[in-house]
């Protein structure tokens, strides 16, 4: 074939595979007939991209016509101007290639905020350095960060739109916007934004069903998504913000999320299988946040700001989603395929076969070596200043000094954030803990002349929802011992970086301290999907071949992180875990379920 017919063969299928997606008064319409979505969210940063296609697969078994994917920026800008989309589970337009595949549409949720109980709703804490920063507004430093960020995930995804053949139906604005603030301009800047890179799909938002929220969350010609739209009069509202476009349930939930401490979510299948017949007989468009939920593996967990003021949420995000954190179909998952299934003359595609799973007999992790023994050299700090400060993101910090005057008594952390283990003279005293609004404790009284406070801080996940969300790490204030200010700190920065962790070396002297790290090593004859019951173990977090499972905390409802099979190998395998309580040896054990 001469290569000008070629071109004009491939220009022909292009021309053929295009499809138009524009919005009518009441209707969604493709190729200019109405169009119900029927849409189940998952993230791909969640999920190992060796399973994108099998998660995907399985929500189209469930009835689902398409995906809609939050990007959480952080997660692609990790050094500032610097942009990852290929590495790992980055791939954006691989993971939306893989839904065309299946015959299916994408909603896009770009941010650059998404709450989605992710560290800091998706907004990268380099932002943070800067003292008085404001977020979600036209402030021109956060401003130029969201440009640069518009422009690069652009460049990722506008050749994937329905416009020019791929499958993004719509791109969100923003997100529950009305929740948050007011600044209108903001919101049509960053729409405008989109354009100007490209971006020519329809737009929409997403907010509560209530007037102020609607009003404040919404912009002109962008549909307006319902979190959630389960009766008429949601709708109804919707509507008359603006009459002129459609509207449909932007997150209906079948679950719902859990914080360290509390009972695991459990919502009824009943309720989301009564609004789910409620929008199919009303052929109203929605979408399931979320049918597969995955998990906050490493530090990417977020927060909430509720209780005593932080609510920290749990590594695994199973959701009680219909397709639960390991990827197999569940009760909810069964109900739901069988309410949307009875709408659909079509029969619905075989539930795909679920990832196999393996147990792991005991693991003996000995300690191996501490914290206190890996400290890089420290900087000199007139007070305690946060993590952010110091050009730390994510992990833990030592902050040391030498008592001068008071030298027992009430120590007093001017605003923790968020977890602090306390040493005096090397001897450990307590914990304080943010999440149960502590910030004291009692220094005993000691022999020593010039007695050393050392305190290690862990900065667990970032504030992601309403007004609370600068929410910087560590000694964010100061320290007080009886009321005087304590001054003259060495500062040792602790990111946790896998690439650390995996090149520590063993303790030299035989001191043990609370800050251990364990190790141990497993033989695998064949690799599959397990849990690690961390029961013995007290708080802290799981490497395994480098890979970090997230944190485990005694407290629970968790007490087993998801080991996806990609990340096992066959033959020998290493664990290591950092605890910040634990002393002696313990074994931890593969399981082939969360619970």
């Amino acid at each position: 074939m001469s290569a000008l017919a070629l071109c004009a063969l491939t220009t022909m299928v292009t021309a053929q595979s295009k499809h138009s997606f524009t919005l009518a008064k009441k209707d969604f319409l493709l190729d200019g007939k109405p169009y119900q979505i029927i849409s189940g969210e998952m993230h791909p940063a969640r999920i190992p991209k060796e399973y994108w296609k099998h998660r995907i697969q399985m929500a189209k078994a469930m009835g689902c016509n398409t995906i809609a994917a939050y990007v959480f920026w952080n997660y692609h800008e990790q050094e500032e101007g610097k942009f990852d989309f290929s590495s790992e589970n980055r791939d954006i337009a691989a993971f939306v290639k893989l839904v065309q595949e299946e015959g299916m549409w994408v909603l896009l949720r770009p941010g650059p905020y998404v709450c989605a109980e992710w560290e800091f709703g998706g907004l990268p804490p380099y932002l943070l350095r800067i003292p008085d920063i404001k977020v979600r507004c036209m402030d021109p430093r956060y401003m130029a960060a969201t440009e640069r960020y518009v422009k690069a995930l652009a460049e990722q995804v506008k050749g994937l739109q329905v416009t020019n053949g791929g499958p993004i139906l719509m791109v969100q604005v923003e997100n529950e916007y009305g929740s948050f603030g007011n600044d209108k301009q903001y919101l049509y800047k960053l729409k405008e934004l989109w354009e100007q890179n490209g971006i020519n799909v329809p737009f929409y938002t997403a907010d509560g069903p209530a007037a102020p929220l609607l009003e404040a969350g919404s912009v002109p010609g962008a549909a307006i998504g319902l979190d959630s739209g389960s009766s008429e009069g949601d709708f109804a509202a919707a509507n008359k913000q603006n009459p002129d476009v459609p509207s449909f349930s932007s997150e209906s939930y079948p679950g719902w999320l859990t914080h360290w401490g509390e009972k695991w979510a459990r919502p009824d299948k009943a309720g989301i299988v009564k609004e789910v017949k409620f929008l199919m007989d009303t052929k109203r468009s929605f979408n399931l946040y979320v049918i597969h939920g995955g998990t906050n593996f490493g530090f990417t967990a977020g927060a909430n700001s509720g209780g005593k003021g932080y609510e920290p949420d749990l590594t695994s995000y199973d959701y009680d989603a219909p397709i639960n954190e390991q990827g197999a179909a569940t009760e909810k998952y069964m109900a739901l395929r069988e309410a949307i299934g009875s709408y659909s003359k079509k029969k619905l595609p075989a539930i795909p076969a679920p990832i196999p799973t393996i147990t792991i007999p005991d693991i003996t992790l000995k300690p191996y070596t501490s914290v206190w023994e890996n400290l890089p050299a420290a900087l000199k700090s007139v007070q305690p200043k946060t993590f952010e400060a110091y050009g730390q993101d994510y992990g833990f910090m030592v902050y040391k000094t030498t008592l001068v005057g008071h030298k027992s008594g009430k120590l007093d952390i001017v605003e923790l954030h968020d977890y602090a283990t306390v040493f005096l003279n090397g001897q450990y005293v307590g914990k304080i803990d943010r999440r149960l609004g502590e910030h004291s404790i009692d220094l005993p009284k000691s022999d020593v002349k010039d007695p050393v406070l050392e305190i290690l801080v862990e900065g667990m996940g970032r504030i992601n929802f309403a007004q609370a969300l600068i929410d910087r790490k560590g000694i964010t204030d100061r320290v007080t011992l009886n009321g005087m200010t304590l001054m003259n700190w060495e500062v040792s920065g602790l990111p946790m970086k896998s690439e650390f962790v995996q090149q520590l070396q063993p303790a030299k002297s035989g001191e043990v301290k609370p800050g251990e790290f364990f190790k141990g090593t497993f033989i695998l004859a064949n690799t599959g999907d397990t849990y690690l019951d961390m029961t013995n173990f007290k708080k802290g977090m799981v490497w395994v071949n480098g890979h970090n499972l997230g944190r485990y905390w005694e407290i629970g409802p968790q007490k087993r992180l998801y080991c996806p099979a990609p990340w096992l190998k066959k033959g020998e395998n290493e664990i290591v875990v950092l605890d910040q309580h634990q002393l002696e040896a313990a074994t931890v054990k593969g399981e082939k379920t969360l619970e």
